[in-house]
């Protein structure tokens, strides 16, 4: 997948999370998985995403 279009895939997930917060739990899967995606192509995680994933754990555990 091409770096831009994983961005928006990313940018997507998160949004979900703020509409949808029923889900966070299958979000939060999916963000990995795209975020996977960055490490398995060598490239540097952006920050914002490694904190938003941080965040959506915390508000997992609760």
């Amino acid at each position: 997948m091409a770096l831009e279009a994983l961005k928006a895939t990313i940018f997507m997930l998160l949004e979900e999370a703020t509409e949808q917060p029923e889900d966070l739990h299958q979000l939060q899967e999916q963000l990995r998985e795209k975020l996977a995606e960055f490490r398995a192509l060598g490239l540097p995680v952006p920050q914002d995403f490694v904190e938003a994933e941080k965040d959506l754990a915390k508000r997992e555990t609760g």
